[in-house]
């Protein structure tokens, strides 16, 4: 029996571990379609209810499960839906591969239909590698190396079947002139830097006395030892939000995100530190690091094309950060002087403190604030947790605290709006056996999340672990941009842009056969909470939150982040005003030309 193009593309894929894929049909991919009946729907076919949701689906598979994601779809309409999912690959260092069909050869350049040209539609979002399959034996060197760079480069790559090729009979590459042969084997390997490179970086370190560490996503895979090199050093670690689930929330020296979502100690301790550890990020935004010239700095970073970028560090490390770390801990000497830890964990002793203060404040009705509070402590330990993009991101990042095996992710990079509920699906995926949260503004429930709810509809079932929790943040606004308005320029906001329908996401959530749950009162915000954590299937809390809080930036002094919200909350006209001119002031230091919250590396 003849084995097809398509027929290849999907038994190299499995040879390759792939699972799953996620997209959505089109008559440019016919042919894989039909070699994925034939082949039993192995890898699975993931349906979503769009192309740009597949290809957030992947991210989230390839985030939450540490391996490729892959999204398939057709040609013209369907390739180009692909790209904000892959530009969040691409922008968040993400291995994702995208299988995209192609009008037939026979009609390429003659305007025909569905006709792109996909080179160039690709050549920017899948820089690394972008690729079109003309002949069969052109086909294993192709794949194999999209999936290669994937992972090697952690970046999106494209393989482009024009819908004729698919249908051809496989036959692999010759022994001969001009053909390119191929190999699966993917050996792993670590980078390291060098021993007199990791001399120097010790040196620096053991000359601070007020040693700070930021952890980005990189870190990831070295918990134990950032753990250890900040309680040797007596050094605090902030985390940038890619970076969250790096390191415990409960450890007392661990001062949170970083950043216009950040937190108070984190602020101050970057403010006054003398050395810096960067370990596995690029954050951006370097006000928010210390003042050029004041600390000596070392920065680890697997990537030499991201390292020495954000700040004028001393020594670049280029290496696998567990790897590096364990090759620089033996070479680095206790800090016996604790005066600077001890100010650390009591400025997070202290935030912790003001945040539980902001949390428990009135509201109309709710406060969005205790909705991420009261989350916190229920999360099960090995709880996945996703956060969209917008003013819910502000409360994610506050309040959220992650311990134990929790995972969490955002769009860190390009923040974009609906991402938190297709993360959760393809998180879901990677790990059936585990509970996700989508933590969802809605306005970017009413982008894309209602949608892809149906997919959740669909694929429950497949999941060992049946929870999947959708909350909506409620609040009839935009209201990130809201806040941006009126504290960029003092404007009130502008309803034609701001004001978005109010849905009831819980009945639309019954209507599909899940479970929902409005929430209009903060004494039912917890045992709603309770409730879809502890359901058999997944659950869509529909929170109705104030408009009115604001989301305070870390830079503020501790008087202002104590008094603002009572100010504003409590309807003290006078105090709001001084308050909200103070706030001004502060905010309009960090934030023009800012990109929107989650754009923390």
């Amino acid at each position: 029996m003849s084995t097809d193009v398509a027929d290849r593309i999907l038994s190299r894929l499995r040879e390759w571990g792939v699972e799953c894929v996620f997209g959505y049909p089109g008559d440019g991919i016919n042919g894989l379609l039909a070699a994925w009946g034939r082949a039993d729907d192995q890898p699975r076919f993931i349906q979503s209810r769009h192309e740009e949701m597949s290809a957030f689906e992947a991210v989230g598979y390839a985030k939450f499960g540490n391996r490729l994601g892959v999204c398939a779809a057709t040609s013209g309409p369907g390739a180009i839906h692909l790209l904000n999912g892959l530009y969040d690959a691409k922008l968040d260092h993400v291995p994702v591969l995208a299988i995209v069909g192609q009008t037939a050869r026979s009609a390429m350049g003659g305007s025909y239909q569905q006709e792109v040209d996909l080179h160039s539609l690709f050549k920017d979002v899948a820089s690394d590698f972008v690729e079109t399959v003309t002949v069969p034996e052109q086909l294993p060197n192709v794949l194999d190396r999209a999936i290669r760079t994937a992972y090697a480069r952690r970046c999106p790559t494209a393989v482009i079947v024009p819908a004729d090729v698919q249908e051809l009979e496989y036959t692999p590459p010759p022994h001969a002139f001009k053909m390119v042969p191929s190999s699966l084997d993917r050996t792993s390997w670590t980078a390291m830097p060098s021993p007199d490179a990791l001399r120097r970086a010790a040196d620096v370190l053991n000359a601070g006395d007020k040693v700070a560490i930021l952890a980005g996503q990189g870190a990831a895979g070295a918990r134990a030892e950032v753990q250890e090199i900040a309680e040797l050093l007596g050094a605090g670690v902030a985390k940038a939000l890619l970076g969250k689930d790096v390191l415990s929330d409960e450890l007392p020296y661990v001062t949170g995100s970083i950043g216009l979502l950040g937190t108070r100690p984190s602020y101050e301790m970057m403010r006054d530190c003398d050395t810096l550890l960067t370990i596995g990020s690029s954050f951006p935004y370097s006000q928010f690091l210390p003042e050029f010239g004041k600390a000596r700095a070392v920065q680890i970073d697997i990537d030499p094309h991201m390292i020495g970028m954000r700040y004028p560090y001393e020594v670049n490390l280029v290496g696998d950060a567990r790897a590096t770390l364990r090759e620089l801990i033996p070479l680095l000497r206790r800090n016996e002087a604790r005066d600077w830890f001890d100010e650390i964990c009591a400025g997070v002793e202290r935030w912790t403190e003001i945040m539980e203060r902001r949390a428990a404040l009135s509201a109309d009705p709710v406060n969005p604030e205790y909705v991420a509070a009261a989350l916190s402590p229920l999360l099960p330990d090995h709880a996945m947790v996703t956060a969209d993009s917008g003013s819910a991101t502000n409360w994610y990042a506050r309040h959220v605290r992650l311990r134990g095996d929790m995972r969490a992710s955002l769009s860190g990079t390009l923040a974009t709006m609906g991402c938190g509920v297709p993360y959760a699906i393809g998180a879901k995926f990677a790990h059936p056996n585990r509970p996700a949260i989508a933590l969802v503004g809605d306005g970017a429930m009413q982008m894309n999340g209602m949608a892809e709810l149906i997919s959740v509809a669909k694929y429950r079932h497949l999941w060992e672990d049946p929870r999947l929790v959708v909350a909506v943040w409620n609040n009839r606004d935009l209201n990130q941009v809201t806040w941006e308005l009126r504290a960029m320029g003092g404007a009130p906001s502008f309803l034609p842009s701001q004001s978005i329908p109010d849905v009831s996401y819980a009945d639309f959530a019954r209507s599909i056969g899940l479970t929902g749950i409005r929430v209009e009162k903060p004494e039912q915000v917890e045992s709603a909470w309770r409730t879809a954590l502890e359901a058999q299937g997944p659950v869509v809390l529909d929170f109705v939150t104030d408009p009115s809080v604001p989301p305070i930036p870390p830079h503020a002094t501790w008087d202002q982040i104590e008094a603002t919200a009572s100010a504003l909350l409590k309807g003290d006209a006078e105090g709001a005003a001084v308050m909200k001119q103070g706030l001004k002031s502060k905010l309009q230091e960090f934030l023009p030309g800012s990109p929107r919250p989650g754009a923390d590396d």
